[in-house]
């Protein structure tokens, strides 16, 4: 299989032309994105481009616009969870990289209970199961364990009741396990879609393969799964030229899967140890990486946003607002690293974390700032995924059920977690959103299972 859907001179040539583009021309785009019709490569490409205040200024209102019509004030959490740190690949960006010279570390069963009761304790029900590529010490039957361990685990009133994945590109054969052992989304950063710059910070190990790589998301729906993420790595290569080839790869997905991708992440290249940050010439100021969020946020208008702890607080912050729809909470980077925090050797997590507040802080901020945080994991288990999920998107209909699941998730975080405060808080965010479910049906089944919810004897309402 060939990755013939990634034209380099065809984007290079889009992103030249890109820079003659005229006023006019800029504006006709933002309005037919405010109209919510879809915008043209040669239309993306001058929003990328443009340098001029003025429009950069509309695209944020465009991007902002766009976000409150389809994801309304709901921003969906989670956590990343290591299981593993030993890696067969030689990343130039990477702390995990095989050359790396620290004590490798895999979970055992007994310890991953021990980090997934602490994430259960935090509230989280959503995960992100994340490890490097090493088949001896990291197998696929190694990761099947570890989400049956996953789902297995109950503590109190907590469960985890969706694993998402990001592993190595594979082959079919264990996409179709996973699919088997009910993984969320398949997650999968290209890092780079120039295939130049990609070789030349692979230097060695499976992942320098681009074209295996850039493929693997075909395998995953051969497998049947059918919810996949993509994303790159902000900072290795020029960030316009990755932001097309993103979205070129999503278009190459609807095609031939009627599908593209559930989510989208933007993380940014960020310090991590054994790598000098000076030694990457692409790397992407604030302004440029805030413009990149609101430009991808306009192009694929239903497409999941997802933003790690790479980015500080003030960043997340201003983020939210521009088209980010999910973000992580009381992040650790390491294996093992919710039960002990290693601070003292930064060599043991893949990044340096930039917000490292908790997630009942984050939470409370979220509220205060407007949003809902929403623990939702309904569309998954309902088989709300790939078309079926795109299309209740594009049909608005999404909205009849995303928000009463915000509200009844929200409702059993505060009742499990959280203190008098935070009771009277989430009381007034429910009392104000009600009223806004259109339809009555649901409108009044929200309202009893919260009630249920809150009389303490209930839990994992969803619609």
């Amino acid at each position: 299989m060939n990755a013939d859907f990634i034209n380099r001179k065809y984007i290079e040539d889009l992103l030249e032309d890109a820079r003659f583009a005229d006023n006019a021309f800029i504006d006709q785009s933002l309005d037919k994105a405010n109209e919510g019709k879809a915008l043209s490569h040669k239309e993306i490409a001058a929003l990328l481009k443009t340098e001029n205040s003025e429009h950069i200024q509309r695209i944020f209102e465009t991007a902002g616009k766009i976000k409150k019509r389809i994801y309304g004030n709901r921003i969906v959490m989670f956590a990343p969870l290591y299981v593993s740190n030993f890696c067969e690949n030689k990343c130039a960006y990477c702390s995990f990289k095989c050359t790396s010279d620290f004590n490798r570390k895999k979970l055992t069963m007994d310890e991953l209970r021990e980090e997934v009761k602490i994430l259960e304790m935090m509230g989280h029900k959503r995960l992100a199961l994340e490890a490097g590529e090493c088949e001896k010490e990291c197998s696929i039957d190694y990761i099947l364990e570890c989400i049956k361990t996953i789902y297995d685990m109950k503590f109190k009133n907590g469960e985890i009741r969706r694993v998402n994945v990001n592993i190595a590109a594979t082959t079919e054969e264990n996409y179709k396990k996973l699919k088997n052992a009910k993984i969320g989304t398949y997650i999968l950063f290209q890092e780079t879609y120039h295939e130049p710059v990609y070789n030349s910070v692979h230097h060695a190990g499976p992942k320098k393969d681009f074209n295996y790589h850039i493929t693997a998301f075909d395998r995953a729906q051969e497998a049947g799964i059918d919810d996949v993420g993509g994303g790159v790595l902000f900072g290795l290569a020029d960030p316009y030229f990755d932001v097309m080839g993103l979205l070129l790869h999503n278009e190459h997905l609807e095609k031939k899967y009627k599908t593209g991708f559930h989510t989208i992440s933007v993380p940014r290249l960020c310090p991590a140890y054994g790598m000098n940050i000076n030694d990457f010439p692409n790397l992407v100021s604030d302004d440029t990486f805030a413009k990149i969020t609101a430009v991808i946020r306009i192009a694929v208008p239903f497409t999941g946003m997802i933003l790690s702890t790479r980015e500080n607080h003030d960043m997340r912050k201003k983020l939210l607002q521009l088209g980010i729809s999910q973000i992580s909470a009381g992040s650790s980077t390491e294996v093992g690293g919710y039960a002990k925090k290693n601070k003292d050797d930064p060599s043991k997590a893949q990044f340096f974390v930039n917000d490292d507040r908790s997630a009942v802080s984050i939470i409370n901020e979220l509220m205060d700032d407007g949003f809902i945080p929403s623990f939702c994991t309904a569309c998954y288990r309902e088989g709300r995924t790939g078309d079926r999920f795109m299309s209740l998107a594009k049909s608005s209909e999404i909205g009849n059920v995303c928000l009463p699941n915000a509200l009844m998730t929200l409702c059993e975080y505060s009742c499990d977690y959280g203190d008098d405060t935070f009771r009277e808080k989430t009381a007034s965010i429910i009392k104000k959103e009600i009223p806004r479910i259109v339809n009555e049906t649901i409108r009044s089944k929200t309202a009893d299972n919260i009630q249920r919810i809150q009389n303490g004897l209930e839990r994992d309402f969803y619609i």
